[in-house]
Formats: C-alpha cells, structure tokens, sequence
C-alpha cells in the first residue's frame, strides 16, 4: 500500500509510528488489510471481525469514558466526550446497519463470546489508563483511532484497490469519508496538547512501547479475524 497518509512530521503521532515502524507496517498492511482492498478476503474472516469489532468497540467507548474522567482541562474532557458520543451514537449505529447488510444482528453480536485478541488489546488500553495518566491512554488507543483512519486512506490512495464488484469497499468509504478522518485529525491534535502538557519527551522510550504494544495487538486482532477462514 501507499506510504504515511496522515499526521504531518514532528506531530508525536508521527514520531511514535516511526519509532514502530516494523510493528506499524506489520499492521496497516496485514494480509487482512489487504484483502479488503482488493476484495479477495474470505468472508468467512469479515464476518468474524465484525462480531469482534461490535465488542471491541463497547470496550473503546469505556476508554474514552475514562479519558473524560482522566483529562485535565474543559477543552480536552469535551474532545474526549465528543469521540465518546461519536462510537455510542455513530460508529456503533453504523456498524449495526453494516453488519445487518452481511445478515448479522446486533442480538448475535451481543451473544458473542470474546476472542482472546479482543480482550487483549482492549484490556491493555484500560489497563494503560488506570495505571498511568491521559496521556499513557491516549496512546494506547491511538493505533486504532488514528490507524483506522490511515489505513483507509491509504486504502483509497492504492493503485491495487478495487472498488467496482467489491463488498469489502463500503468498510473503505466509512473509515475514509470526512467524519473519520475528522475525529483522527483531532486525535492526533489532542495527542499534541497532551504530549506538551504532561512531559511526552522525558517520556517518549515508554509512550513509544505502549504505542508498539498496541500496534502489535492490533495486528493480532486482524490475524484473529483471517484464523476464522481457516
């Protein structure tokens, strides 16, 4: 796929996706990522990682409650509210009418068990929360907030891409239309503030594992998914 598609150089954003690279690349461009793009994915592997991803988002949603709770100034506790109400009230309605047009409801979603990939990364985002500040949160969630919304534009940004006959493209368009990639840039904006305010240089070896870490469970999440067309 193409190269960086968002978060413009020195943003700490984009100093984390470099100090991961390798964990980064190995997630952007996982085989799974691939086969949305060019529609070859088995859908037995879609369909797998949208009942996951029904469950992975409520766990988000209680982070982005937390970083409500953990943020220091009226501004960044209303940004944080703001993607909050976002995964309530449009990411999660938009999935339920995504899924819904593959033939899953949001009642067998709710009956799902857990995968093990999905705990993983959600319990380690809440975990990086309530042991360290806002910002260790921040972090954590960014490969998922602001990767989604590079992986997409990258998507669009790809020579290989197939639009015309592929079901995995609508998946594309939600992730790369205007409103994401609204909500990414002003993560990435936040991830900025925070960084100013809470000392992101004298902390940047740590931030720089937990971005990694989360990069890596990220990955994982999408193996998870192509597992389930084995």
């Amino acid at each position: 796929m193409a190269g960086d598609a968002i978060a413009a150089p020195g943003t700490l954003f984009a100093r984390l996706r470099e100090a991961a690279r390798p964990s980064w690349e190995a997630y952007v461009g996982h085989p799974f990522v691939r086969g949305l793009a060019d529609g070859t994915l088995p859908e037995a592997a879609f369909r797998r990682y949208l009942t996951q991803d029904y469950l992975f988002l409520i766990h988000f949603a209680r982070a982005y409650a937390l970083a409500v709770f953990k943020h220091a100034t009226l501004a960044d506790m209303r940004s944080a509210a703001a993607t909050l109400d976002a995964l309530l009230n449009h990411e999660m309605r938009l999935h339920v009418e995504f899924c819904a047009g593959w033939g899953i409801t949001e009642a067998e979603m709710e009956a799902e068990a857990e995968a093990e990939e999905t705990m993983a990364y959600t319990r380690y985002v809440l975990e990086r929360g309530l042991a360290g500040d806002v910002l260790d949160l921040e972090v954590a969630l960014a490969p998922c907030v602001i990767g989604y919304a590079e992986i997409a534009a990258r998507m669009t940004a790809d020579p290989c891409l197939v639009r015309e006959g592929n079901r995995y493209d609508a998946w594309r368009a939600m992730y790369a239309g205007a409103e994401f990639q609204a909500v990414a840039s002003e993560a990435i904006a936040r991830l900025d503030r925070l960084g100013a305010a809470r000392g992101a240089e004298a902390r940047f070896a740590g931030l720089a594992r937990t971005f990694e870490e989360a990069c890596r469970l990220e990955a994982r999440f999408w193996q998870m998914g192509l597992e389930a067309a084995r």
